[in-house]
This record gives C-alpha cells, sequence and structure tokens, in this order.
C-alpha cells in the first residue's frame, strides 16, 4: 500500500469518525422574519416565520442564514434575525414534560404538536429541560421536541 493510499484512507476513517460527533447548530428567530429563497432582500420571499421558531443552521453566508425548519424547508434569513437564545418545538401530538429526566417521574404539564417551549439545559442523555411561556418547567424527551 502507498503512502498517498494509506493517508487517503486515513482521512476518509477521520471524516466518518467526526462527522457524526459534529454539533448541529441550532439557533432560535429574535423575532418574526421574513424567508426568501436567495440570500438578499431583494431576492424572492418565501414565507414569514413566527417568533422563537428554532432553526437549523446550514450555511452561513455574509449576515445570512440558510436555515432548515421543522418541517425540512430550506430558506435564507438574515442572520440578524436570530438569537442564541434557544428554544424546541413540540414534534409529536402531545410532549410530556415531567418533574425529573425520568419516564416514570410525575407529569407537570403536556404541550401539543408545534408549541415553542424554551430550551433551559441539556439534562441526562435523553433529556432536555424546558420551560413553557407561562412558566412551567419540567423535562422533555429529546425524540418529542425538535430543534436539539
Amino acid at each position: 500500500m502507498t503512502a498517498p493510499y494509506r493517508a487517503l484512507l486515513a482521512g476518509i476513517a477521520l471524516l466518518l469518525v467526526a462527522g457524526p460527533a459534529a454539533a448541529l447548530d441550532y439557533r432560535s428567530l429574535a423575532a418574526p422574519a421574513v424567508m426568501y429563497d436567495a440570500p438578499s432582500i431583494k431576492a424572492k420571499p418565501l414565507y414569514v416565520i413566527a417568533r422563537a421558531t428554532p432553526v437549523e443552521v446550514v450555511v452561513s453566508l455574509d449576515g445570512w442564514l440558510k436555515v432548515r425548519d421543522s418541517s425540512g424547508s430550506l430558506a435564507w434569513i438574515e442572520a440578524s434575525a436570530v438569537t442564541d437564545q434557544r428554544t424546541v418545538m413540540v414534534d409529536v401530538a402531545r410532549a410530556q414534560i415531567r418533574s425529573q429526566p425520568q419516564a416514570d417521574a410525575p407529569i407537570v404539564f403536556e404541550a401539543e404538536q408545534n408549541v415553542v417551549l424554551t430550551l433551559l439545559e441539556a439534562a441526562p442523555p435523553g433529556w432536555a429541560k424546558v420551560q413553557h411561556r407561562d412558566g412551567q418547567t419540567g423535562y422533555v424527551q429529546v425524540g418529542q421536541v425538535w430543534g436539539l
């Protein structure tokens, strides 16, 4: 095996190991914002996205972000429209928010699909601590929300 071939294989192996470990970059909208089909205010407006909606940042380019929303749609948004405040969106019919990060813990409240919750902190694996806009807090299983 030649040295360049070994280096190529080592590079591919490194990408395979690092790829899954790379964290996704989620942000939330600071205010309602227009989503565009290209990175320019002269581009075609597609739709308006609500305040606090979580989005996944796919590309960052000169003050613009290409983002994916919970439906999987891709669009461009001005970078100034997002905030570092993290939110998640309920992705199931009714998410159960519990008092502790345990499947058998008492339910504090339930949130319907598409309700946005503030992400307070990461919890034990498989859980996130969240807060409803009315102030209630608890733990949700990560499989019940989008934006993590």
